[in-house]
């Protein structure tokens, strides 16, 4: 079974959107985890723009990256730059991917404004993800 690694500064937003999504596409065909290289815990905005579309990340939690340096990944994907270029030495032979995804969090407007930034965020996020699943898990 694959291991999947999905990478972010603070592991509140980007990060579980795509671990959520990825976890739903893949099924039982891959273990996939989420990290920061900061913790910021789960953002509520988050959980509740998944929970719109049916999938509950509610349970999620926000882990540091020095959590996994024992679990040997396929796949590393970075979510943002920053993680990108700030993630300090991560022992691993997984094969890297990156997408630098708008951070939702940093909106600003009505709270309308803020949650249509997280629902774009959102449906670029499952995009990728279902195309990572197709091209990667079921070649």
């Amino acid at each position: 079974m694959k291991k999947i690694l999905v990478l972010c500064t603070g592991n509140s937003c980007g990060s579980q959107l795509a671990e959520g999504f990825l976890r739903y596409f893949a099924g039982d065909q891959a273990e996939i985890y989420s990290a920061g290289i900061e913790t910021h815990g789960v953002n509520p905005k988050a959980i509740q723009i998944m929970n719109e579309i049916g999938i509950d990340i509610s349970s999620h939690t926000s882990n540091h990256i020095n959590e996994y340096t024992s679990i040997d990944f396929d796949y590393l994907i970075t979510v943002c730059d920053h993680a990108k270029e700030s993630c300090p030495y991560f022992p691993t032979q997984a094969i890297k991917f990156h997408y630098n995804f708008p951070d939702p969090a940093k909106a600003t407007g009505t709270d309308e404004e803020i949650m249509n930034e997280f629902r774009k965020v959102r449906e670029l996020i499952k995009d990728y993800s279902l195309t990572f699943v197709t091209e990667n898990l079921h070649p």
